[in-house]
């Protein structure tokens, strides 16, 4: 079993239409919403993506140069599900997942195989000219792969997953965190936690630890403004990190 079948599975079988991420941008103004039958297209699309055109496959190390974002975390589920690792370092990786600002780092430093480059725009821009050579756009070409994916072989338990730490011991770890921070499925956690990729900090309680309880994230980026407001309207139960701040 994977990382996304264990975490993620549990949530699309029990209520695929119940919201599932929620994501605010309050540099741009951006809120998207995700039922969990939505994101799991997204994660199967992505999926698709990185096994077919990437070569993505049990035991490949993706570096992810990407900002706590909805994007991301149906790019993590998507690796995930292929039985890759996730790392932080681009060096050494096989390929690399950058935003924007971060396809220099990628593409000079790292010297990986392959460059995924995100927009991350809410209305799919693609990378135009930003994009390195040779690199993929993910906004311009995730929409044409299947929503729909199934694993060509099992992945091991034992199989590396995030930053050397194997499948069963992260989904261990996001579920004892999901204890300790008292989630349940019931909860409606807003967090402005950044996700390090780390197997303890802000990724396994602002990301994990929520799809292990069974509850719905509302993340926000640049946090701006009333919080407090916008968790009364989203009828939030839980909060992680400063409930505002620049």
């Amino acid at each position: 079993m994977t990382v996304t079948d264990a975490l993620l599975g549990p949530l699309l079988a029990a209520d695929p239409a119940r919201p599932l991420i929620t994501f605010y941008d309050d540099a741009t103004g951006e809120r998207v919403e995700l039922s969990g039958a939505t994101f799991g297209n997204w994660v199967a699309k992505t999926a698709n993506l990185l096994r077919d055109e990437c070569d993505v496959e049990p035991g490949t190390p993706v570096a992810v140069l990407l900002p706590a974002h909805w994007q991301t975390a149906a790019a993590l589920c998507a690796l995930w599900w292929c039985g890759a690792e996730a790392v932080a370092d681009p060096a050494g990786a096989d390929v690399v997942l950058a935003a924007e600002d971060a396809l220099e780092r990628a593409d000079v430093t790292g010297g990986a195989r392959l460059v995924v480059g995100f927009s991350l725009d809410a209305f799919g821009r693609g990378l135009g000219e930003a994009l390195p050579v040779g690199g993929v756009d993910y906004a311009t070409e995730v929409r044409v792969h299947g929503d729909h994916f199934d694993p060509l072989a099992p992945v091991p338990d034992a199989t590396p997953a995030l930053a050397g730490v194997a499948v069963a011991g992260v989904v261990t770890g996001a579920r004892d965190r999901a204890a300790a921070l008292g989630l349940t499925a019931g909860d409606r956690v807003l967090s402005t936690l950044d996700w390090p990729l780390a197997t303890e900090g802000g990724l396994v309680d602002g990301l994990l630890a929520v799809l292990a309880a069974g509850a719905s994230l509302v993340h926000v980026r640049h946090p701006a403004g009333d919080q407090e407001r916008r968790a009364s309207i989203e009828k939030v139960t839980r909060v992680l990190g400063p409930p505002s701040g620049p």
